[in-house]
Order: C-alpha cells, then sequence, then structure tokens
C-alpha cells in the first residue's frame, strides 16, 4: 500500500498526469468503493498550488460522474431489487423511499455525504429520480464540499505550526 501512495505522489507532482489521476481518483471515489479523493486532490493543491481552480473543477466533475455512475446502476437494479425485497416485511424501507420521492432529486444534494453519500445516488435511479437535475444537485453538493475541504486546508495549513 505504501507502495502505491508513493507512485500517485509522484504522479500528483508532475503536471502532465496531476489532473488525470485526481479525475480517475474522484470518479471512482463517487462509486461504491471505499476510496476517499480528498487526499489527492489536497497533495495535488499541496505540490502546485497554480493547479486550485482546475483540480476542484476537475474533482467535481469526476465525483459527479461517478455518482451518475451510481444513478445509472440503480436505475438497472430495480428488478434484481423487487426480486428480493419485499416492501410488506420491511417498513423501514418503504419510509426511506417515501422520503426520498419526497425530497426528489434535491435529495442529491447530500452525495458527498460520508456512508450515506454514494447509496443515495444508487436510489435516485432506483426511484428513477430524473437525471439531469439529480446531477446538478449532486454537482452542487460534490463542488461545496471540495471547496470547504481545500479552503480548510489551506486554512489550516497557515495557522497550524508546523515547525
Amino acid at each position: 500500500m505504501e507502495t502505491f501512495f508513493h507512485a500517485a505522489l509522484v504522479q500528483v507532482s508532475q503536471p502532465a498526469y496531476a489532473l488525470a489521476l485526481l479525475f480517475a481518483v474522484a470518479l471512482l471515489a463517487a462509486t461504491l468503493l471505499p476510496l476517499g479523493s480528498e487526499p489527492v486532490l489536497l497533495a495535488l493543491i499541496t505540490l502546485q498550488p497554480h493547479l486550485l481552480w482546475p483540480a476542484l473543477g476537475v474533482a467535481t466533475l469526476g465525483n459527479t460522474l461517478g455518482g451518475m455512475v451510481g444513478w445509472w446502476m440503480g436505475r438497472g437494479a430495480q428488478s434484481w431489487v423487487a426480486r428480493r425485497v419485499d416492501p410488506a416485511h420491511s417498513p423501514s424501507h418503504l419510509r426511506a423511499m417515501q422520503w426520498l420521492r419526497r425530497l426528489g432529486p434535491a435529495a442529491c444534494l447530500g452525495a458527498w455525504l460520508p456512508i450515506v453519500g454514494d447509496p443515495l445516488c444508487v436510489l435516485a435511479g432506483y426511484l428513477r429520480l430524473p437525471l439531469l437535475p439529480c446531477a446538478c444537485y449532486m454537482a452542487i453538493g460534490k463542488g461545496l464540499r471540495y471547496l470547504l475541504v481545500v479552503f480548510g486546508w489551506q486554512w489550516l495549513m497557515t495557522v497550524w505550526p508546523w515547525g
């Protein structure tokens, strides 16, 4: 694992690969894979501060597209779930579905949340909520999260007594 992180940091330090690597990690992190894109983003802007705004855009785009992959997975899973979940025997399932239907695509604002964000995107597809509004809400939530992480990191770097 240490070798992987070393190789990733070497790639992030090279402008030709940094944004592509960030895009790939952000996209994969937005699927159901247990991966975080924030360390790669923070490493990139620490090593190459001039790429701040492009990095924020690339991370948001990749993470949003990953959320859309989840949406499509949910859309395709409807028949699979129908065979395995009996709504009559699962009141929590019914409550969750009613809550998501009531919120509609705006529920995808929570796509940035840890643990529940990725399944929210899948459920939005499962409920066949419209893709474009869902994607817009995903992008807003994920973009705001990245802004908060990046500017929080920059603030921390200025106030923390590192040495």
